[in-house]
């Protein structure tokens, strides 16, 4: 076999899943993340179609399936808070849904035996050469890898740096927003409930706590630029977004400048002619994030990541013949799930741009 040292940038979902299979096929396997520690924030995340064959050959997959949220379903209602309809389960929860950071910490206790965890560091540079890549760091010292592979989300250090600059991959899908915990003032029992208007949306729901609800407020923008910028100026578009908004918009928005696990992100797509480039590759959302609408983020990851896994077994290491395989077996899929996620935006509000 061939190519054995492999740096992931990126401690998330794909990171971490690949990082065990390519451990278990016989790699040495960094990865590198620029936060300080395991990330204990985000949503709720669910699972659909070919994820449960990849969280099962992980061997997760009944564990992932005992912090299962039990959500029962979406009330839909108007400007005034009235029921108008009702959305099923699946809708948003898939076949399975658990919160984000349960699914980060089984992850990181399977793979950390396995793998090499440098946190609070980031790449700063990347150069070719015939027989690896030299990597430098923001704090470590450089190394040189056979292969890096970029599974460090929308914004992907690994990308810009080897692909070019974010604007030439994003496609922004007209909405952003930010998701929190607050009180449970809806008083929601492993539900939800959504309001939409024009060009702003608000969805809430509560399972595991039952005295806390998630929120997400979310509005039209057109760009995905306030997810660069400091929380004051998130905070206060969203505001400006829903000045005069009646129900419980002005708590959910008072309870949002006071929430401790503030979060904001864009609903955007990553488009690329292809995702490699000589021995770097990406994968997940760095690659082709479909944008949360599509509720394939997770799926997408844990299946890119054993797809990539099993096109260098098949190719024993040779990353040009794995890269080309992998790509072409899974675009695809991708193409498929980046359709709904347009779709989505544009159900919730968002101006495609």
């Amino acid at each position: 076999m061939t190519n054995t040292t492999v740096l992931i940038s990126g401690a998330g979902v794909a990171g971490a899943a690949l990082g065990h299979f390519l451990h278990r096929d016989g790699y040495d396997v960094t990865v590198v993340e620029r936060a300080p520690g395991l990330r204990g924030s985000g949503y709720a995340v669910d699972f659909r179609g070919g994820a449960f064959d990849v969280l099962d050959e992980l061997g997760i997959l009944e564990e992932i399936r005992s912090h299962d949220t039990a959500m029962r379903g979406t009330t839909l209602v108007d400007a005034d808070g009235a029921e108008i309809g009702r959305l099923p389960a699946e809708t948003f929860a898939g076949e399975l849904e658990v919160a984000k950071p349960e699914l980060t910490k089984i992850l990181h206790r399977l793979t950390e035996p396995e793998l090499t965890y440098v946190f609070d560091d980031s790449l700063t540079a990347l150069t070719h050469h015939d027989n690896g890549v030299a990597v430098e760091f923001e704090r470590g010292a450089p190394r040189t890898f056979d292969l890096v592979v970029g599974a460090d989300g929308l914004f992907s250090k690994v990308r810009r740096l080897a692909f070019g600059p974010h604007e030439q991959a994003l496609r922004h899908l007209g909405m952003s927003g930010a998701g929190f915990t607050a009180d449970n003032i809806l008083g929601l029992d492993h539900s939800g409930v959504l309001q939409t208007g024009d060009g702003i949306a608000v969805y809430a729901f509560s399972a595991a706590d039952a005295d806390r609800m998630s929120v997400s407020l979310s509005c039209a923008t057109d760009a995905p630029t306030l997810d660069r910028r400091p929380r004051t100026e998130q905070e206060q578009a969203l505001r400006d977004a829903f000045a005069g908004a009646g129900w419980v918009v002005p708590e959910l928005l008072k309870a949002m400048s006071a929430a401790d696990d503030f979060y904001f992100s864009s609903s955007s797509q990553v488009h690329l002619d292809t995702w490699s480039t000589g021995r770097v590759v990406l994968v997940g959302d760095a690659g082709y994030c479909a944008a949360p609408t599509a509720g394939m983020g997770t799926s997408q990851a844990l299946i890119g990541a054993r797809a990539l896994a099993r096109a260098l077994a098949a190719a024993d290491g040779d990353h040009t013949a794995a890269f080309t395989a992998y790509e072409a077996k899974l675009r695809p899929y991708v193409t498929e799930n980046q359709v709904k996620g347009q779709e989505g935006a544009a159900a919730f509000g968002g101006r495609d741009q």
